[in-house]
């Protein structure tokens, strides 16, 4: 840690001589708890001049961390280092002039090539660089109950949408009456999103979000009637159930399928249900739908020194392993050796160094808030009505607004 300076000072913006480093996070609970300890004991091994302040603040999954830190940065009294999903999700902090730029501990902790190329674009803004991810989550997973899917007739992975439609028709066929499990808000936005990289493709994909996408042409409304056909599928009570209540059925055998970011495979190992499969979805190829906290050095911080120190821990190599093994997802790094990772987190890290890379809107590193607000308001609406029109009509005009080109 010989980079970072690890003794406190009184120059401006340097840590007017505290030595406390208060990390805000929403990790209360269970693996993300389990996580952000661990980086808490790398952190005081190698940051020995200063003391870690768990600033948690629990509930709303990340909603009541928001709100108070939200309130923290109009108050001008920030954390000295605070959690948010890496990729455009910062943009709101950027533009308000709130967190500063990190480019140059990029290339003074070699974080510029132990983080593959496509992730180092999706985290660059106007050539700058702001967070350090601490992790990979991977959206577009399909789970699914072996029991369940072998009595029906299923014993091999779909690799399209079609080979995908044929299967739930065989499930609903043998009697399963939900053949794939779905909960509300962004778990919607989750399926949705993984539909539309089958249909589209990765290039279209990003495109959406880039600002060179066509919100409003023929292949989208193609891709929404496929959607609408999808829920068909799913549970009536969809917009009353949490993630958890979607992976419940999955468990209890009423479902053969649900998509979920790959956080469900610690879920159902902590659960003890070891019947589970788990594939990309269908139709999504060698594509790595990809989501990360991170953390960044909010403007006016006590302790920059201090949040250094913790932002070159969260982006070493042990401090990725460390907190990844007990978190369930992997190191945003390629470096780091998979021994002693669970067999899912294994193959997502192969496929991590390999896989064409896109990014997520509900979970942040494809769009601002602001535009996943609107696009969820979108989806809520469509899962009601069906108006495959009135949905393409909203997400372009969401993207209008809030896109790219808006700015």
């Amino acid at each position: 840690m010989a980079t970072v300076a690890c003794t406190s000072t009184d120059e401006p913006g340097t840590g007017t001589g505290t030595k406390e480093v208060e990390v805000f996070t929403w990790w209360a609970d269970g693996g993300e708890k389990a996580g952000l300890t661990g980086l808490e004991t790398v952190f005081g091994t190698e940051c020995k001049d200063f003391k870690f302040v768990n600033g948690a603040v629990a509930g709303g999954a990340g909603s009541n961390a928001k709100q108070v830190l939200a309130s923290r940065l109009q108050q001008g009294t920030p954390p000295d280092t605070f959690q948010a999903h890496a990729g455009a999700e910062l943009s709101d902090y950027i533009n308000d002039d709130q967190i500063e730029d990190l480019s140059a501990q990029y290339g003074e902790w070699g974080l510029s090539n132990a983080f593959p190329k496509g992730l180092i674009d999706n985290l660059t803004v106007d050539g700058k660089i702001y967070s350090v991810p601490a992790n990979i989550h991977r959206a577009n997973v399909l789970w699914g109950n072996k029991t369940v899917l072998a009595k029906a007739g299923i014993t091999k992975d779909a690799t399209t949408l079609e080979g995908f439609f044929a299967d739930l028709d065989k499930l609903k066929a043998a009697g399963v009456a939900t053949p794939l499990a779905l909960g509300k808000d962004w778990t919607q936005q989750m399926l949705f999103e993984a539909l539309l990289i089958s249909k589209l493709g990765p290039e279209k994909f990003n495109a959406l979000w880039n600002g060179t996408g066509d919100w409003a042409g023929a292949d989208m409304t193609a891709a929404i009637t496929d959607y609408k056909k999808l829920l068909t599928y799913t549970n009536s009570d969809r917009d009353t159930f949490d993630w958890t209540d979607a992976e419940k059925m999955l468990m209890d055998g009423k479902a053969a399928y649900q998509l979920m970011g790959d956080w469900e495979a610690a879920d159902l190992d902590a659960k003890g249900f070891k019947d589970y499969s788990y594939s990309v979805f269908p139709g999504n190829g060698n594509v790595f739908q990809w989501l990360a906290d991170s953390f960044v050095l909010p403007k006016g911080a006590k302790n920059a020194d201090g949040t250094k120190c913790w932002l070159k821990t969260v982006g070493s190599a042990a401090g990725q392993a460390e907190f990844n093994k007990k978190k369930g997802s992997i190191p945003a790094r390629t470096d780091v050796p998979a021994d002693g990772f669970p067999a899912y987190q294994q193959a997502a890290m192969n496929d991590w160094k390999t896989a064409v890379q896109v990014p997520s809107c509900p979970h942040g590193s494809a769009c601002a808030q602001t535009w996943q607000g609107a696009v969820g308001s979108a989806q809520g609406k469509f899962s009601t009505d069906g108006d495959v029109a009135a949905l393409q009509a909203a997400l372009a005009s969401a993207a209008a607004e809030f896109g790219p080109k808006a700015k």
